[in-house]
C-alpha cells in the first residue's frame, strides 16, 4: 500500500522526514519497499494556458497552440492531442525540461513548423498509465481554472507529496489504511490523532427498506450491509479525491465509486456501489455461484463460475464476485441516479481462494484476504453516506439493512509484567509497559503486576500473551532492547546418531556408483498408490497448484522411474539414481496430518560399467542390485542376518524376480525388477529397483565396529555339488550348511548352478564351496571331514540331494 506522507502529516505532527518515518516504520511494524516523489527527476514542467490555436497546414490532427506560460512572449507549440482547446490551463514541458523515463524536450520542428516545448499528458510525464483517468487517456490534461501560469505542475497534481509504499504481512491487515497506518504511529511516537468518522445530521424522507431487500447465507459472510442513496449526480470526482486516489495507485472513475475507494484506502473497508435501477427484482443475495454461471467484470473480463465461489446475486444473475470484484451489469455510470452501498466481511478464506483460482487480485481482495474489522461498517457506512451526500448531492435513508450482522468481542489476554521483562530481557516499570499499551489503544486493567488487557477487534492479530510481549517489544523499539550473549554449558557440535545414518548412507550409495536424486514430494493419485510398504490412506492437497502434483507421495520409486525416463528420453541410457527423503502415510482417512516417515531407494537401469576395448559391458540384472544392497546394509552393521524372500506381492514389480528384503526377521522393504508392464507406463528400458523403510533401519541394534585379528592359522576349503528338486531355494540349503557345518565353518559360497544336459528333468545342480579355520590352532583334516560329512548327510536327508 502506498501511503501519502502529506495525508499522514493531515493528521498527526511528524517532524521527521519521509525516509526517516519509513526506516521507523520499518523498524517497528511492517517492511518498506521504497520511499517515491512523484516529481523526482522531472525538470521545467510548468502550469501554461493556450491562447489560441489553429489547424496545421500539412497534418490532418496537429495543432499549432499559442502557449502563455508567464512570460513576455507566448511560446508556440505543435500538439496533436485530440482535446486541445482553447482557454484551458495546461501542463508544458518546457525546452530543456525533463519529462517521464529522463526524456529530454528540445527545440524542434514538426512538420516545418517549430515548436517550443511540448503539452503533456499524464502518463506523460511519469502517472502510470493503469491510474489515469479515463477522460484524459487519450489526450493532455486540463488543469485547475486558478492554478497559476509559470508554476510548477507538481503541487497541483499531487507530485510534490512522498509515497510510503508498505509491504503489508498477512497478520497486520489494519495497515492497510491511513486509519490503521496512523494508529500505529500514533502509538509510535505517542504523539496524538483524531480518528473520528462523519456523520450526516440529516437523512431523506424515504428509507432503505422500501426500495430495496437483501438476504445472505450466513456461512459465507460474516456481516452484511446495504443502504440506499437517492438522486445522486455522478461526476468526476474534484481533484483532491482524484490525487489521493492516484497517489495510492487507484483509478479515478467518478464521484461515487471514488469514494468507495478512498474509504478503503482511509478506513481500510472494502465497499461497492451498484446502480439500484439495474438490480434485477431490487433484491440481492450472497450466494454460492451455480455451476456455469458468467460474470462480466468491471474490467470487461468474462468469468466462469462454479458452485464453490461466493457472489451477490440479484434475481436474475450474479452481479458481483464478493469480496473480489463488481459486475459491469451494476457498474456506476453517469446515468445513474440511486445507489445502494454495500459494507461487509467476507470469509477470507473463501475471497482468497476465489482470487487465486480465477487470478483476479484485487485491493478489495487484499484487504478481505487478511480481515477487516467486522465491528467497524457501521462507521464506515455512515462516513461513505456523508460522503455522496457532500459531493454528489445523495439522499441519504437512514435505515441500514443489514442481512447479517454479527458482532464479534475484543480479545482478552493476561500478561505479568515479570513475564514481558523475562522474554524481552528488559528492567520496565508496570507504568511503561501499561502506557505502551494505552497509547496502542488497548483497554488495560491492572492487579498488582499482572495485566488484563482487552485488544479491539481491529487488531485480530493479537490472541495471546506471546502477541502482546511483541507489541511492547516493538514500540518500545528493538533497538532498545538489550543485547546479551547466550549462556550455559557449552558442547562440541554433532550429528545426532540418526543424521550421522542418513549422511552414511548417502556416501555409501554414492561410493558404490550411484547418483543422488531429488524428486517433488507431490504426485499423481496413480502414482502415489504404486510400490506401497504398508496399508495407507493419501494424503490430497486441498488446492493443488496441478493435477500431476495432488497428492503427498507414499513411496520413493515413482519419483526415481519418472528421473529415468526422464534421462532415457534424452538419450542416457545407463541411469543409476537413489533418493532419500520422506514419504507420507495416513493410517486413517479423517488423520490430520499424514506420518512422516524417512525412506531410501534406488533405480538402475542400463550397466554400471562403462564400454572399454577390453571391457563389454553388460546391463545390470536382479543379482549386481542385490550386491548393492548387500553392501549398503552391511555398511550399516546391523546386528542380525539379512535375507531375501521370494515375493509377488507388489503389483508393480516382476513376480519372479522380487523379493521382500529382512534384517533379523523384521521387514524394511523390498528389491526387484520393475515389472514390464509398468516399465512401459513410465516409458522406460529394463529397470530394477529397491526401496528400503529408513526409520526402521536406524531404529533396529546395530554392532559395535571392533577390529578381529588375522588368523595365523591356515583354511581349509572343501566343495559339494549335488541335484535337489527345481523347487528348493538357495537359502534352504545354507540354512543347512551353516546349522550343520560346526564351530569351524566360517564361509559358504554358492559357486555354481546349473540346470540343462545330463541333469534330470526336475532337478537342478547346485555347487557351494565351504570354508573352514580355526583362529587358534590348525585343524586337520579328520576334523574337517567329521563336519563336512555331517552336512551331507543332512543334506541328503532334508532334500534328498545326491552328492555328486
Amino acid at each position: 500500500m502506498q501511503v501519502s506522507y502529506k495525508w499522514l502529516k493531515e493528521y498527526i505532527d511528524l517532524d521527521v522526514s519521509a525516509d526517516e518515518l519509513a526506516e521507523k516504520i520499518e523498524r517497528s511494524s511492517v517492511e518498506v519497499d521504497s520511499v517515491v516523489k512523484p516529481s523526482a527527476g522531472l525538470k521545467k514542467i510548468v502550469v501554461g494556458q493556450i491562447l489560441s490555436l489553429e489547424d496545421h497546414p500539412d497534418s490532418d490532427h496537429l495543432h499549432i497552440c499559442q502557449i502563455d506560460v508567464g512570460e513576455d512572449e507566448p511560446l508556440q507549440i505543435v500538439c496533436g492531442a485530440p482535446n486541445v482547446a482553447v482557454n484551458k490551463k495546461v501542463i508544458v514541458a518546457l525546452p530543456g525540461s525533463r519529462i517521464a523515463d529522463n526524456v529530454k524536450i528540445k527545440k524542434s520542428k514538426m512538420r516545418g513548423v517549430p515548436s517550443f516545448g511540448m503539452l503533456c499528458a499524464l502518463d506523460e510525464i511519469g502517472f502510470p498509465k493503469d491510474v489515469v483517468p479515463k477522460e484524459w487517456a487519450d489526450g493532455i490534461y486540463f488543469l485547475p481554472d486558478d492554478a497559476k501560469l509559470g508554476d510548477d505542475v507538481y503541487d497541483y497534481i499531487g507530485m510534490n507529496d512522498e509515497l510510503i509504499d508498505l509491504d503489508v504481512t498477512p497478520n497486520r491487515g489494519d495497515m492497510l489504511s491511513m486509519y490503521g497506518t496512523l494508529r500505529d504511529l500514533s502509538a509510535i511516537y505517542n504523539k496524538p490523532v483524531d480518528l473520528t468518522y462523519n456523520k450526516l445530521n440529516n437523512y431523506s424522507d424515504t428509507s432503505s427498506e422500501k426500495q430495496f431487500s437483501n438476504a445472505a447465507n450466513i456461512d459465507a459472510v460474516k456481516s452484511y450491509k446495504n443502504r440506499v442513496i437517492n438522486n445522486v449526480t455522478v461526476k468526476p470526482s474534484p481533484l483532491w479525491l482524484q490525487i489521493r486516489l492516484w497517489n495510492a495507485g487507484i483509478k479515478p472513475i467518478n464521484n461515487v465509486v471514488d469514494i468507495t475507494n478512498y474509504i478503503m484506502i482511509k478506513l481500510g473497508q472494502p465497499m461497492h456501489a451498484y446502480d439500484l435501477d439495474k438490480i434485477n427484482g431490487n433484491n440481492i443475495t450472497v450466494r454460492n455461484a451455480k455451476s456455469d454461471e458468467k460474470i462480466i467484470t468491471l474490467d470487461e473480463d468474462e468469468v466462469s463460475l462454479n458452485d464453490t465461489d461466493l457472489v451477490i446475486a440479484d434475481d436474475k444473475q450474479p452481479i458481483a464476485m464478493a469480496g473480489v470484484i463488481g459486475g459491469l451489469n451494476t457498474s456506476i455510470t453517469s446515468e445513474t441516479k440511486n445507489v445502494v452501498l454495500e459494507c461487509a466481511v467476507f470469509d477470507p478464506i473463501k475471497v482468497r481462494k476465489m482470487a487465486r483460482k480465477h487470478v483476479i487480485h484485487t485491493e478489495a481482495s487484499q484487504r478481505f484476504e487478511r480481515g477487516v474489522d467486522v465491528n467497524n461498517l457501521d462507521n464506515v457506512l455512515e462516513e461513505a453516506s456523508f460522503m455522496i451526500n457532500d459531493l454528489a448531492n445523495g439522499d441519504v435513508c437512514e435505515d441500514i439493512l443489514a442481512a447479517v450482522d454479527h458482532r464479534e468481542k475484543n480479545t482478552n489476554a493476561n500478561i505479568s509484567l515479570e513475564r514481558i521483562n523475562h522474554v524481552l530481557g528488559t528492567n520496565l516499570e508496570l507504568k511503561q509497559v501499561i502506557d505502551i499499551f494505552e497509547r496502542l489503544g488497548f483497554g488495560v486493567k491492572a492487579n498488582g503486576n499482572e495485566l488484563d488487557v482487552d485488544v479491539p477487534t481491529r487488531r485480530g492479530d493479537i490472541h495471546i500473551d506471546s502477541d502482546l510481549i511483541e507489541e511492547v517489544a516493538r514500540i518500545y523499539g528493538y533497538d532498545n532492547l538489550p543485547s546479551t550473549l547466550p549462556s550455559g554449558k557449552t558442547t562440541i557440535g554433532m550429528l545426532s546418531p540418526k543424521q550421522q545414518l542418513i549422511r552414511n548412507s548417502r556416501n555409501e550409495l554414492q561410493a558404490l556408483g550411484l547418483t543422488h536424486a531429488i524428486s517433488y514430494s507431490l504426485t499423481t493419485p496413480q502414482k502415489a498408490n504404486m510400490f506401497l510398504m504398508q496399508d495407507t490412506y493419501e494424503t490430497d492437497l486441498s488446492f493443488p497448484m496441478s493435477t500431476d502434483h495432488s497428492v503427498l507421495r507414499m513411496n520413493l520409486v515413482t519419483g526415481l522411474l519418472d528421473d529415468v525416463a526422464y534421462n532415457q528420453a534424452r538419450n542416457v541410457k545407463d541411469v543409476a539414481l537413489y533418493e532419500q527423503g520422506r514419504v507420507f502415510y495416513e493410517d486413517s482417512a479423517d488423520q490430520v496430518r499424514p506420518n512422516e516417515v524417512e525412506h531410501i531407494a534406488a533405480a538402475i537401469s542400463g550397466t554400471l560399467d562403462n564400454k572399454r576395448w577390453n571391457n563389454a559391458p553388460k546391463n545390470v540384472d536382479f543379482y549386481d542390485v542385490k550386491g548393492i544392497l548387500d553392501s549398503y546394509l552391511n555398511s550399516l552393521q546391523l546386528n542380525g542376518s539379512i535375507k531375501y524372500v521370494a515375493t509377488n506381492r507388489y503389483p508393480e514389480m516382476h513376480p519372479g524376480r522380487t523379493a521382500d528384503v529382512l534384517v533379523h526377521g523384521h521387514y524394511v522393504g523390498f528389491i526387484g525388477q520393475v515389472h514390464p508392464r509398468t516399465a512401459k507406463e513410465f516409458h522406460i528400458k529394463e529397470t530394477y529397483v529397491f526401496d528400503l523403510n529408513l526409520e526402521t533401519l536406524i531404529d533396529l541394534p546395530k554392532q559395535e565396529q571392533q577390529y578381529d585379528l588375522v588368523s595365523k592359522y591356515p583354511s581349509i576349503s572343501r566343495d559339494i555339488a549335488m541335484l535337489v528338486d527345481e523347487n528348493v531355494t538357495n537359502q534352504q540349503i545354507m540354512n543347512v550348511i551353516v546349522k550343520r557345518g560346526g564351530a569351524y565353518l566360517t564361509d559358504v559360497n554358492l559357486f555354481d548352478v546349473y540346470n540343462g544336459k545330463n541333469v534330470p528333468d526336475g532337478k537342478k545342480s547346485m555347487a557351494y564351496s565351504l570354508t573352514y579355520q580355526n583362529k587358534k590352532d590348525t585343524l586337520t583334516d579328520d576334523e574337517v571331514n567329521k563336519a563336512f560329512d555331517k552336512v551331507e548327510r543332512n543334506l541328503v536327508k532334508e532334500f534328498d540331494a545326491e552328492i555328486r
